[in-house]
């Protein structure tokens, strides 16, 4: 393949500018509640009086999500189409977002759980449909600056929601420990846990609203239909592709493979941070102080979106993933081998060469696949379950042989990204439309 310095391809087929900003605008939302629940984590510990261990199946539940529902959302793309299922993903949000509401009442971890599943089901329906139609809203080509400029939307998202928990539900005034919250009576107990349970109620309560009006303009907004996907559906006579398995294609399978990895690397380097951060040799800064600086983290991976739009217009979207993943590769061992201020930088500018990675291994996994896109976008958002699985692997390697000897498992990440982008992107075969 050559080096893409030829004439960049249309950012999108004429009259489809005003559908691909309407669901770029999706994006934000996912964003934003993907890392508001990642904010739940230490609430549901103030609440419950939970290990971290417990308290991080608040994440586990969000991202197993994916893994359960990913592979149903692209039957029943198949079936209604991308407009339909983005509108029914809205509306699971919204009973997962309403689900919170006795959840802080009663207060019951697991009916919190169960909220938390329901939501990421929505948002894992929502990516999987959202994700190939980006794409295909223009030439395959420019698939992945579309998907860069939408995801950019996603980092914006993302980059409000730790300031929205911080304002109004990690705003405990005063959190009591185990030994003298035993000190209370039954009653004073439970007022307590209902005190901290309470301040989620009205962000998803709104949150819940604006998903609403959001479902209802999605409805009624004009979205050209995907004709790839319309034949493909079941309703249709003579499809030979529906004897085929999407397993049957490589790049898309490597793909899935690139997005565990992804995933789970992202979540895990944020959460490997704070207490990384914290070592006497890079400053010793208590945990507050280390989670403002994640903000850099989440900032660099929208700056990277929006300059790896460019970018893609200059180099090939295989090569520039290959080229991020090498640098973030570099950013790790360099982080592990110095101390001070120097290992804190290079950490965090793993935020921005993550920042093309989702969106350019999406678009090269669905890329010839024509009919088989649904099919090839679910099997690829059930890897977001890496979010869930990576993460705890991580903490246990910190937990048995220190921060800097765990750092191997999102070198091994970042690795098998480089050989993704410089080699196995590169499809055996195509689908026919």
């Amino acid at each position: 393949m050559a080096t893409q310095s030829k004439q960049p391809a249309a950012l999108t087929s004429p009259g489809y500018l005003v559908p691909f900003v309407t669901v770029t605008a999706l994006y934000f939302i996912f964003g934003f509640i993907t890392n508001l629940n990642m904010q739940l984590v230490p609430h549901l510990r103030s609440v419950f009086d939970l290990p971290w261990l417990q308290a991080a199946l608040a994440n586990g539940a969000f991202f197993t999500a994916y893994f359960v529902v990913a592979a149903p959302t692209s039957r029943l793309i198949e079936s209604i189409g991308y407009k339909k299922t983005m509108v029914v993903s809205l509306f699971v949000q919204v009973a997962g977002a309403l689900l919170f509401l006795p959840a802080a009442s009663l207060p019951n971890f697991w009916l919190f759980l169960t909220a938390v599943f329901i939501v990421g089901s929505g948002v894992a329906m929502l990516q999987t449909s959202a994700n190939p139609y980006v794409s295909a809203l223009g030439p395959e080509p420019s698939a992945p600056i579309r998907q860069n400029l939408a995801q950019a939307f996603n980092s914006i998202g993302g980059m409000i929601a730790p300031v929205v928990a911080g304002a109004l539900i990690l705003k405990h005034k005063v959190v009591l420990d185990a030994a003298t919250l035993a000190t209370k009576t039954v009653q004073e107990q439970l007022d307590y846990k209902i005190s901290i349970a309470s301040t989620v109620r009205m962000p998803y309560l709104a949150i819940a609203a604006a998903l609403v009006l959001l479902g209802v303009a999605v409805s009624f907004a004009r979205l050209p239909a995907i004709q790839a996907t319309q034949e493909f559906r079941p309703t249709k006579a003579g499809v030979a592709l529906l004897e085929q398995s999407i397993w049957s294609y490589r790049h898309t399978v490597l793909a899935t493979i690139g997005i565990f990895f992804y995933v789970g690397v992202e979540v895990g380097l944020a959460q490997f941070m704070v207490g990384y951060f914290g070592l006497p040799e890079l400053g010793g800064m208590v945990a507050a102080a280390a989670a403002a600086f994640t903000f850099y983290y989440w900032f660099g991976a929208l700056v990277g979106r929006l300059l790896g739009s460019w970018m893609l217009t200059k180099i090939d979207a295989g090569k520039l993933l290959g080229i991020f993943a090498l640098l973030n590769v570099t950013c790790v061992l360099v982080s592990i081998s110095t101390t001070g201020r120097v290992a804190v930088v290079t950490l965090l500018l793993c935020g921005f060469f993550n920042s093309i990675m989702f969106p350019n291994i999406f678009a090269l996994g669905i890329t010839g696949l024509g009919p088989m896109t649904s099919k090839g976008s679910g099997l690829i958002m059930t890897a977001v379950v890496g979010g869930a699985v990576i993460p705890v692997i991580l903490g246990g390697l910190v937990d048995h042989f220190g921060f800097r000897l765990a750092a191997i498992l999102p070198i091994i990440c970042y690795l098998y990204i480089a050989f993704y982008g410089f080699v196995g992107h590169k499809p055996t075969h195509t689908a026919a439309a």
